[in-house]
């Protein structure tokens, strides 16, 4: 007889503890920013001024020699210097800068509201594009400087003159980037504009301008810089006001160091309004990307 099977043994269930984990934390010391951290962060800030300052440092050696040697052509960056604190203590500096700089802003809102309204036009409409195309394409490769006798005779010299030859030069360039701008619009956003009944008036204000405003930034960058450009060009050709006038005023009074204030002074008025610029169209694209 085979026998009977052994009862299965009893397995006991053991309790089983998990380890617990500690609650204590260890407070690690927190190294402050070493020297060494921020040093390579203050030359990179200075890494871009290097190249102007040797070319400064440059012309500063190289116009000294010249005035040993007898020539009364240049002057120092010093003398320069020297010559635009007396022009910013007579108050010379900023008169002069403020008229410049209304003018260009003045010619740059008249031709960017211009160039604004034909560039969606031209845009949103293959047949007005195609029926100003030799418009556009005769007109606006004449040179603005070439206005300056049409806009005395219509306007003498002043504000006008130079606000209008500032207004051509600036529309043609804005108007271009403003309707290729538009053509780049999504094509869907439009057909739901003309599903929902929109007039062309609600399809420009609540459809096209928020779809390009970030192109218009660009656009206005380059508006600033021409309107700027032109706005002394004018003044050293022909209007007898602004910062263009006073620097031909100091060439012809043999003034080197004056006309060389002036020169630098353009420039960094340029700088300047172009980094706000830029500054302003970053800020801008944030809080768009944000929303």
């Amino acid at each position: 007889m085979a026998e009977p099977a052994a009862p299965p043994t009893a397995v006991r269930a053991r309790h089983v503890e998990a380890p617990r984990a500690s609650t204590t934390v260890r407070a690690e010391p927190v190294e402050a920013p070493s020297q060494s951290s921020t040093t390579p962060r203050f030359l990179s800030r200075l890494r871009p001024w290097v190249i102007p300052a040797l070319l400064l440092l440059a012309f500063e050696l190289y116009a000294r020699r010249a005035s040993a040697l007898g020539s009364d052509s240049l002057a120092p960056v010093s003398a320069a210097v020297k010559a635009w604190w007396g022009a910013a203590l007579d108050g010379s500096l900023w008169q002069a800068t403020a008229f410049t700089l209304g003018t260009a802003a003045l010619g740059l809102g008249v031709g960017a509201l211009l160039a604004l309204a034909g560039g969606i036009a031209l845009g949103l409409s293959a047949r007005a594009a195609r029926m100003g195309f030799m418009t556009t394409e005769l007109l606006r490769t004449v040179p603005s400087v070439a206005l300056i006798p049409l806009a005395m005779l219509m306007f003498g010299f002043g504000v006008r003159m130079e606000m209008a030859v500032v207004a051509f030069a600036t529309f043609w360039p804005l108007m271009l980037l403003v309707q290729a701008a538009v053509r780049q619009v999504e094509p869907r956003l439009l057909e739901v504009s003309r599903v929902l009944g929109l007039s062309a008036r609600e399809r420009a204000f609540k459809i096209v301008l928020p779809a390009i405003a970030p192109r218009l930034f660009v656009a206005l960058r380059l508006g600033v810089a021409v309107a700027l450009v032109v706005a002394v060009t004018v003044e050293i050709a022909a209007n007898p006001n602004g910062m263009g006038y006073a620097m031909m005023i100091a060439q012809q009074s043999f003034d080197p160091a004056l006309m060389l204030a002036w020169l630098g002074w353009i420039g960094v008025v340029g700088y300047a309004i172009n980094a706000g610029m830029l500054r302003l169209q970053q800020r801008v694209g944030r809080r768009m990307g944000a929303a």
